[in-house]
């Protein structure tokens, strides 16, 4: 492989545009986000020589931790589960602010000369796999046109949803609303909300993220929900591993602590989803000690049981107390209509509102909906199978990152790359070109999705099948995930293997 390029730098800090002429390498990553940069750190650490660019479709590194600038924007995972494998994540409080994590994942590109590989406001819009030279010729959007990028791998790290165009349902009369109305993942610059009655619509993590920290100026703000979420409260500072960075070296703390994380959230789901009664009274139990028993009863106990969907995280109590302090208040109603001072529910009674900020939550998409093709001919995502979570069923030499739902995001990404270098290695060792599962002949069951939760649900016309058994799913199981990427071969009988000069299968590489 060819040793990595470094791009040239273009006038705004990106690398240069190179019209009229395709870039060539070895691997392609689209996404400059948590994935996307931790990819590109295990490739340049496994991988040495192997060339590669980044290219994100706006115009920062940071994924959702630079897209979302809401109020109170934080993490709902402990960043020693949600920072990376490689690198300690070494502030004060374990559930960190946006700009932290944001400010954390661009001091790792730049630390690491990853930046120098990132191409700025290139929107990947479709890959088609070429089977004669066993490349991906990607296709991607520029301010000064279409670019062409030709790559040996292509690893998609564009995260799960779109930046564009989140779950925004239209409202009956929102058109008559005098006030201000908007979608939380494109919050106005701006925005002033001292003073003013503010709506809410959701309660998922954003909503409860939202609603304390305007509380704090607002004249009141009211959160407005359907249905009850499950929800926790946990400290924001993690007493235990501010001790263990005074007292061991930072890498060893952050291992300890990490790992007690990983185990613990790993028992709390598995003894929720064999046992929720019990579960569902404990946070019954917890709730009642933050909230008065008629507000617990009417507005925090779910109709599903929890971890049937992702448990909504409350740092510091924050949100219990707004509430509890008369500076928010909870609704669980539907709306009937918007009309020019607010909204109107269908028991009858209204909200007045100055601002109306839709927390409805995301849309799904697979490979940061760009348009997938194997010489030429569209791949239906929806109807292939899974491969160990990270490829799909006839495509070849191309990876996604997709993390887990009941635990941290990178815990998943971090082992996907690390799968995808080893994938590389054994493809060198072999002399293949080509890396593709294969499902033959073999009957699969299908397996529904771990979670209900809504935006799961209206994905799922959208997303790959999954089976019961292995490796065609996705175990969403960290623990038996790292023993099979880490210690497992990357080889089986599903993987197959070929060299493009041969034009045949390739055998295993000799002892």
């Amino acid at each position: 492989m060819a040793d990595a390029p470094v791009l040239e730098t273009g006038p705004e800090g990106g690398p240069a545009h190179e019209a009229g002429r395709g870039l060539e390498v070895d691997v392609l990553i689209v996404g400059a986000g948590l994935s996307g940069i931790g990819a590109a750190w295990h490739l340049q650490a496994r991988c040495p020589g192997t060339s590669y660019a980044i290219l994100e479709a706006r115009d920062a590194i940071g994924g959702t931790w630079d897209l979302f600038r809401y109020p109170g924007i934080r993490s709902d995972s402990d960043m020693f589960t949600l920072g990376y494998i490689f690198r300690p994540w070494k502030e004060q409080k374990a559930i960190a602010d946006g700009p932290s994590i944001r400010a954390y994942v661009n001091e790792t590109a730049r630390e690491a000369g990853i930046d120098r590989h990132i191409r700025f406001r290139h929107r990947v819009v479709a890959a088609d796999f070429d089977s004669r030279t066993a490349r991906w010729v990607v296709t991607a959007e520029t301010p000064e046109g279409r670019a062409i990028v030709s790559a040996r791998l292509l690893l998609m790290a564009a995260g799960y949803y779109s930046y564009d165009r989140p779950y925004n349902p239209p409202l009956p009369g929102e058109e008559r609303f005098a006030g201000t109305l908007f979608h939380a993942q494109h919050w106005p610059e701006g925005l002033d909300h001292a003073n003013k009655r503010v709506v809410v619509i959701g309660s998922g993590a954003t909503a409860v993220t939202i609603v304390p920290v305007v509380a704090e100026t607002a004249a009141h703000v009211t959160m407005l929900q359907r249905s009850p979420t499950w929800m926790i409260s946990r400290p924001s500072e993690d007493w235990l591993a501010n001790l263990a960075r005074r007292i061991l070296p930072t890498r060893l703390a952050y291992a300890l602590v990490r790992w007690r994380n990983i185990l613990w959230q790993n028992f709390v789901f598995k003894r929720a989803r064999s046992d929720p009664k019990t579960a569902n009274a404990r946070l019954l139990e917890l709730l009642r000690k933050e909230l008065p028993e008629d507000v617990v009863k009417a507005h925090f106990t779910p109709r599903y049981n929890v971890w049937e969907q992702r448990l909504c995280l409350v740092p510091d109590s924050d949100f219990f107390r707004a509430v509890t302090a008369g500076r928010a208040s909870v609704v669980t109603d539907t709306i009937d209509h918007l009309d020019e001072g607010g909204i109107v529910l269908a028991s009858g009674s209204r909200l007045d509102a100055d601002i109306i900020v839709k927390a409805t939550g995301l849309n799904l998409q697979m490979m940061g909906g760009a348009a997938i093709s194997v010489d030429g001919v569209p791949v239906p995502v929806p109807e292939r199978w899974i491969y160990r979570g990270m490829m799909l069923e006839g495509v070849p030499n191309l990876v996604y990152v997709f993390g887990y739902f009941n635990a941290s995001w990178t815990l998943r990404a971090d082992l996907t790359s690390i799968w995808f270098c080893r994938l590389i290695d054994e493809m060198r060792a072999r002399g293949a070109d080509i890396a593709v599962p294969e499902k033959g002949a073999v009957a699969l069951e299908e397996e529904p999705r771990l979670l209900t939760s809504g935006y799961v649900e209206r994905a799922r016309a959208i997303l790959p099948r999954q089976s019961t058994t292995a490796p065609w799913r996705d175990t969403q199981d960290y623990l038996a995930d790292r023993r099979a990427i880490l210690s497992g071969p990357v080889a089986d009988s599903v993987l197959q293997f070929r060299s493009v000069r041969a034009g045949a299968l390739v055998p295993e590489p000799a002892e």
